[in-house]
């Protein structure tokens, strides 16, 4: 499905090649849907930037700012923002099911959920991360959830390509593809 931007005389064609798996890989690992594209440029500029914010925010918060949990007392929502990232976020999912089992986590505490059970107002695991890291935590969990809002606004980008403004009503350079009007009646 070619996307065309007309400047003046200039016509710009990108073959968007098949845009569903474009968007399922821009989702799995960020960039990869532009190279599938073969828009190299892209794949490169949203790879940087988004694993590039995502590692930044994880390594502030010393691994601990991404982790899903969905207990009652510790309901995780910033983890859905940071699972736009794709495949980098998803170990914290493993990571989960071994502590909801009572099993030691595969990489030591990063990605993983604090010990249960998690108490509001009192001195629990979480609470150690949070006054370890103090703003760093908040921080590092922000730069996580911009890097997977950054992605999904990257896999759109490669399922419908680029954003293409419409001229406003009543402009002068008409599309060529569009069929001729009945011309205004003067009056």
């Amino acid at each position: 499905m070619p996307v065309s931007d007309e400047d003046s005389s200039t016509k710009i064609e990108i073959e968007l090649r098949q845009p569903a798996i474009a968007a399922l890989l821009a989702w799995l690992i960020p960039g990869a849907g532009h190279f599938y594209q073969r828009r190299y440029f892209k794949a490169a500029v949203f790879a940087v930037c988004v694993l590039g914010c995502y590692f930044f925010g994880l390594s502030i918060g010393d691994g601990h700012v991404v982790y899903a949990s969905w207990t009652r007392d510790d309901p995780r929502w910033q983890f859905v923002f940071q699972a736009g990232v794709g495949l980098p976020a998803m170990p914290a999912l493993i990571q989960s099911r071994r502590v909801m089992h009572k099993q030691e986590p595969l990489i030591a505490d990063v990605l993983a959920p604090p010990r249960q059970p998690v108490f509001p107002k009192t001195h629990d695991h979480l609470a150690s991360w949070h006054l370890k890291l103090g703003a760093n935590f908040e921080l590092g969990t922000l730069y996580t959830m911009i890097a997977g809002l950054l992605n999904i606004l990257a896999i759109y980008d490669a399922y419908a390509g680029p954003l293409v403004p419409a001229p406003p009503p009543g402009d002068p350079k008409k599309d060529p593809d569009e069929p001729p009007g009945p011309d205004p009646v003067k009056s």
